[in-house]
């Protein structure tokens, strides 16, 4: 049962998101609980990774992100951008609710009222984010009821303060999607700034370098106020149109495009008013739009705080951008997701795999994108390396990365993108504990990368793959696995885990288990692939290792290796796999096997492979330094 659920298409950038950063957030500091719902929206037909803002979010676990088929209960749902239901949504998880608020931004189109009641109940809450809102709803004939109160936006006001700076000699004026002609004063006694579209300079930022923040949307717009606020809060005086003097009152100052300039010539140098200007502005923000607002309306729901929770770091605030990306490239998605949980706040990593691994990445909260393999385009090899060439261009292009790390093999199409983009480091996550014979054809593509990292191996003394000859320059670390720091056993139900393989025992449970939840699990029985091999010993789990001999790596070498160390039994077939199972229905059995994984001394490489491929970041960052100087 979470406190709140928020649903919404979380692509979105923009407004949409930063109030839904700003809500978790508060909920977050104030110890609620909140999940997530991502639902599509028919207005985006293209593929849009998560706006980053909510990516971080999830990644530093403010909140948690729904699957597609889950069931939520929430006390709580909160529909952002009820538009996704402008059409029956392709799937959408089973929710349940004590109460249901749609939040309102304008008018819904039609049809979105009948399919969000079918959906959710009559009992649905339709709340307007504005008075300005509440009117356009009010003149609408099919308003129905509408509640006392506003579903108001929310900010951190201390996220967004801007520290206090020098007046310039001339005053520096601008806004969002700003100046208007009509609006910009021609003068030489006034600078004029707009935020641009590329994305090189947050809001924060932006106006950090203004003395007035002029807002004069057109008269059509329903506009949500978010902009304003962020102004407010960051300490810069407000100009707007008197139509928003009904909202904001005296915390702003209101004038016709025409007025602007005198305006702000005369406030500029009675500094006085200004200063008295901010402090009455940030003070109305706090009082009326502050975090402390929505926790007061969530506990008139029934939904109290539990206590104090540290507030988020700077690098979360609605404004934050990474300073710097890398994308994670290939389908070796566990130990992407375990090394890009222990990356640098500022270092955003991008998972690029295909259909096979992209569910894994997306439902850890990282940005994906999708890169199909030949079978799934129908084409012949060589053409879908010149389409691999051609995706990487783009999305370097995209995302400016400071290195590209690539799992698995350097084929054709790597190759020809690393020989197509020299600016990222490109570098290598090398699979090791290849079956004897195959795989050296690889060997000489380790010259096209700045780095090598190859993950350890508990079973390395069984190891006779040609990397064991080729480690002249490859950097090691510990096997890489997502299991937490502190791993510990505890009395455990009869639960069999299947991984890679299908049995049954009488008496116990199948089951699954994610790797922090490997503590609870009696008995399992998997493949013995890298991930499941070292997160299964790792967590001291009694396992029947069936090795499959058309694996990639050399599965059988290490089920015969942990065999033969007493951590696990290696069964090569299925009567020797219910025979090996058999025997572990005895809980003494299970016992000595989980003893003597205890004994095992390898650690999580996870961290130490999240700092070399920084290290790379920082690296390209200060060689791109330099060559600007």
């Amino acid at each position: 049962m979470y406190d709140v659920a928020i649903l919404s298409d979380l692509r979105f950038p923009g407004g949409n998101s930063a109030s839904i950063v700003a809500e978790v957030q508060a909920q977050a500091a104030a110890g609620l609980t909140t999940v997530l719902i991502h639902v599509p929206s028919p207005r985006l037909r293209h593929a849009r990774p998560f706006a980053s803002r909510i990516v971080a979010c999830l990644r530093d676990g403010l909140a948690d992100l729904a699957d597609e088929d889950a069931e939520v209960a929430a006390r709580v749902l909160l529909i952002r951008g009820p538009e996704v239901f402008a059409e029956d949504p392709a799937t959408v998880p089973k929710i349940a609710a004590g109460h249901t608020i749609v939040v309102l931004d304008r008018a819904p189109a039609a049809g979105v009222r009948e399919r969000i009641e079918s959906r959710f109940g009559p009992a649905v809450v339709w709340a307007p984010i504005s008075g300005r809102v509440r009117e356009e709803l009010q003149a609408a004939a099919s308003a129905g009821a509408l509640p006392d109160t506003d579903w108001h936006e929310i900010i951190d006001v201390a996220g967004w303060r801007v520290e206090s700076r020098p007046h310039a000699t001339v005053p520096v004026i601008g806004g969002h999607g700003w100046p208007d002609p009509a609006v910009q004063p021609d003068a030489p006694d006034v600078r004029v700034r707009r935020l641009d579209e590329t994305g090189d300079e947050s809001p924060r930022e932006f106006l950090g370098t203004l003395d007035f923040f002029v807002h004069f949307p057109e008269p059509e717009r329903v506009d949500t106020d978010r902009t304003i606020l962020e102004a407010m809060a960051s300490g810069v005086p407000v100009v707007a149109d008197p139509r928003f003097r009904s909202v904001f009152a005296e915390a702003a100052v209101y004038t016709q495009p025409a007025g602007v300039r005198d305006l702000v010539l005369r406030l500029h140098k009675d500094r006085p008013a200004y200063d008295a200007l901010v402090a009455r502005a940030r003070s109305f923000v706090t009082e009326h739009f502050g975090s402390a607002s929505h926790i007061a309306r969530l506990a008139s729901l029934g939904v109290l705080p539990r206590g104090t929770v540290p507030a988020p770091r700077v690098e979360l605030l609605p404004s934050a951008r990474p300073a710097r990306r890398v994308l994670l490239v290939g389908d070796d998605i566990a130990r992407f997701r375990a090394i890009a949980r222990r990356l640098p706040a500022d270092l955003e990593p991008v998972v690029v795999a295909g259909s096979a691994g992209l569910p894994a990445a997306h439902a850890a909260g990282l940005l994906t994108e999708y890169l199909p393999a030949a079978a799934e385009l129908g084409v012949a090899e060589n053409r879908w390396a010149g389409f691999v060439r051609d995706r990487l261009r783009h999305l370097i292009e995209l995302y400016g990365p400071r290195a590209v790390l690539v799992g698995g093999v350097p084929h054709d199409g790597i190759a020809a993108a690393i020989a197509d983009n020299e600016g990222p480091r490109w570098l290598w996550l090398r699979p090791a504990m290849w079956r004897r014979g195959t795989g050296g054809q690889w060997a000489a593509r380790g010259a096209l990368f700045a780095g090598i990292l190859e993950p350890g191996e508990f079973a390395a003394g069984g190891d006779e793959g040609w990397t064991t000859t080729a480690r002249a320059g490859v950097s090691t670390v510990d096997p890489i696995t997502e299991l937490p720091r502190k791993r510990r056993r505890r009395a455990a139900e009869n639960t069999l885990l299947c991984r890679g393989v299908v049995a049954s025992l009488p008496g116990f449970t199948v089951t699954e288990a994610r790797p922090g939840e490997l503590g609870g699990i009696a008995l399992a029985v998997s493949r013995a692939d890298y991930t499941n091999f070292h997160e299964l010993l790792g967590a001291g789990v009694p396992t029947v290792f069936v090795p499959d001999p058309g694996g990639a790596d050399d599965e059988l070498a290490r089920a015969r290796f942990a065999a033969a160390a007493g951590v696990a039994i290696c069964a090569t077939g299925d009567d020797e796999a219910a025979a090996a199972l058999e025997r572990l229905a005895d809980p003494a059995a299970r016992e000595a096997l989980a003893r003597r994984c205890a004994e095992l001394s390898f650690g999580n490489g996870a961290a130490d492979a999240a700092d070399w491929l920084a290290g790379f970041c920082r690296e390209q960052s200060e060689t791109g330094a330099r060559s600007v100087r």
